[in-house]
């Protein structure tokens, strides 16, 4: 977690999907704007696009994505929005948003029915990592790691998993172990050829962990509203509580906003397995 005195505008960049809908598009910005932090998060939209799918847009500089903005940032940007923080903006290829400006976050996630597939990362993962630094050498690179599907989903790849979430999430955490050793390599490498690149780490979002823990809570098996996107209450909420405490470096149980719908002890229980999974992170990192 990056430690910060002063924040100005923070400004994230996600190649994501589906999944990356549920955990910045909706509450990380009310989290930010609760605690004064102005925010500027771009969503590169794709559904289910694996990192396979985003290296092949990669190669042919295709404008695939629906790039969602949500912001607190600006009055003019509000009044284009009209209520709430989200605007979609044209569709885009990765190289023009890459291109859009400096980035102080920049993630990469696995589509979530490849999450737990060893053999679905590379050479992909690599190519995209060196696609985003030569683009935005001063970012901080991120992994967003997704989570488990529901106990009782009906994804048509679950049975990858025999249709088990513990499976499944044992399978994510060994391919975050994996994507760990990826990057620790990559940025090794950079160091050893004196790149004036400025990146000396990466953060681990660990959402799925986040997930989990909450699971283990009174909320139980309930955080998604169909077996495996987030629901629009606490699900996204405890996603979204993650992303806060890695780009802010702040407590997420010291902020005071949380969705309309939730009750107390839904904050209580989501802030604090989303705190407890990024301290578990670094500890590991």
């Amino acid at each position: 977690m990056i430690k910060l005195s002063i924040i100005l505008l923070i400004r994230v960049l996600c190649i994501g999907n589906s999944f990356s809908w549920d955990a910045v598009e909706q509450e990380l910005v009310p989290l930010c704007d609760a605690k004064g932090i102005e925010i500027e998060v771009h969503n590169l939209y794709y559904g289910g696009c694996s990192l396979q799918q985003h290296a092949e847009f990669l190669f042919k500089d295709t404008a695939a994505y629906s790039h969602r903005v949500c912001s607190n940032a600006s009055p003019s940007f509000q009044e284009r929005a009209g209520e709430g923080f989200r605007l979609v903006k044209d569709t885009v290829s990765l190289r023009q948003a890459l291109r859009d400006g400096k980035y102080d976050f920049v993630s990469l996630q696995q589509a979530s029915h490849d999450s737990g597939i060893k053999a679905s990362y590379e050479p992909w993962l690599s190519l995209l990592i060196d696609t985003v630094l030569a683009y935005q050498p001063q970012t901080q690179l991120c992994w967003m790691q997704t989570w488990a599907y529901s106990r009782d989903a009906k994804h048509p790849a679950y049975p990858r998993y025999h249709s088990s979430q513990t499976e499944m999430w044992d399978s994510i955490q060994s391919c975050t172990r994996y994507v760990q050793q990826i990057l620790n390599e990559k940025i090794k490498s950079i160091k050893n050829d004196n790149s004036q690149l400025s990146i000396v780490n990466y953060q681990l979002i660990p959402c799925g962990a986040a997930i989990q823990l909450a699971r283990q809570t009174k909320l139980g098996d309930s955080l998604c509203r169909d077996g495996y996107h987030l629901n629009y209450v606490y699900g996204r909420y405890t996603a979204s509580c993650v992303w806060y405490e890695i780009i802010t470096g702040k407590d997420v149980r010291r902020n005071p906003y949380k969705n309309p719908q939730m009750t107390a002890q839904q904050r209580r229980l989501t802030q604090k397995s989303a705190h407890k999974a990024v301290k578990n992170a670094q500890k590991r990192h």
